[in-house]
């Protein structure tokens, strides 16, 4: 499938949000990526991670604290990936070019690979956001069908009771199987990536060799296969919910859009801001508790329209956004519970198995 085009020239809200944007920076004077803050977040779950890890495998505390411990990695894996690699892969995380690119990077100590995500979020899926055949984020298929472009199948009837659990296996699948996938098939979906120099095919198989060191050799040496396994599947099925859970609550929702590229230009009907402001949905932005672990991904509106703008700003920020979508006849989507947006989340799911 060829990737669509966005409408240009159409009006001008892409360029008013942009200059009110950088003018709200200009007068507080401060740089638009992290600031010491988010470096203190990065190090606290950092410093989590390797705590539970040293202690989970080298010092192998009792069935019921270990059980705690590794839901608690789990949610600390997945608060890395939002917090840390997701900034510092759009070049947000600080102002500084290595620091940046080394939060990318700690998606390599994760288990899956940095430049795989580069291609699949920050090209394909920031710029065709819903597009189905193009956004890789809601190709799901066989189980789930996300967009009613999709098959749809029987089984889908009940994808509303049993996505909950597909949910839970997004983390095995990224790191032992899509990865993969993508690097031998050399396609994110049906787009083709370009070709990896020498550089990026060695940083890929490094990645996941070290990684099935750390997290498979090793700890099957020091605890024996079962302990390992029961302990692996804990901390991936709970880094996988938390992470699906997430990503889908700000696209995957009942009052989102999901355009389809018109048959005889093959483009969208919208300049590429509003196309991402209609396709995109906020949740539960008055709760600092969840802001401050999901990395502010719940501002998902201002993340879409702003990737380079780190997550610490975006309180700020959706005030301007939410007033420019008023002035231009926008409907801004929030929710304004993260409960709120599961139940949409659960409707919109089954009203795809349905209809």
């Amino acid at each position: 499938m060829a990737t669509p085009k966005f409408l240009q020239g159409k009006g001008n809200f892409q360029l008013e949000l942009k200059n009110r944007v950088n003018q709200y920076f200009a007068d507080i004077h401060k740089p638009m990526t992290g600031n010491t803050g988010l470096l203190l977040k990065g190090i606290i779950f950092f410093t989590a991670y390797i705590f539970l890890y040293i202690h989970l495998v080298f010092f192998t505390p009792v069935s019921w604290i270990a059980i705690i411990e590794c839901i608690v990695l789990g949610g600390v894996t997945a608060a890395i990936g939002f917090n840390v690699m997701h900034d510092g892969a759009h070049g947000s995380f600080s102002r500084f070019k290595t620091m940046n690119k080394m939060a990318g990077f700690s998606l390599n100590f994760l288990g899956a690979s940095a430049i795989m995500w580069n291609l699949k979020h920050n090209i394909i899926h920031h710029t065709y956001t819903n597009i189905n055949g193009v956004d890789d984020d809601i190709e799901a298929g066989p189980m789930l069908r996300f967009t009613s472009q999709q098959k749809k199948l029987k089984i889908h009837k009940f994808q509303h009771y049993y996505f909950w659990v597909l949910y839970t296996l997004l983390h095995i699948m990224w790191i032992f199987f899509t990865d993969y996938k993508k690097y031998f098939s050399r396609k994110i979906g049906t787009i083709p990536i370009r070709k990896f120099n020498m550089r990026e095919h060695i940083a890929f198989w490094t990645a996941k060799v070290v990684y099935a060191f750390m997290i498979v050799a090793l700890p099957i040496y020091y605890l024996g296969f079962f302990k390992w396994l029961s302990g692996f599947l804990i901390v991936s099925m709970v880094t996988g919910f938390i992470i699906s859970i997430v990503f889908q609550l700000a696209h995957t929702v009942e009052h989102t859009t999901f355009p389809v590229p018109s048959k005889d230009t093959g483009k969208i009907e919208n300049e590429w801001a509003i196309h991402q402001v209609e396709t995109t949905a906020d949740f539960a932005t008055g709760n600092k508790l969840i802001s401050w672990l999901v990395g502010g991904l719940n501002f998902q509106i201002e993340h879409h329209l702003f990737p380079k703008i780190s997550h610490v700003h975006y309180p700020a920020i959706s005030k301007i956004i939410k007033r420019t979508c008023k002035e231009y006849g926008l409907k801004y989507v929030e929710y304004p519970k993260m409960m709120d947006a599961i139940v949409s989340h659960v409707m919109y799911l089954k009203k795809l198995g349905q209809g």
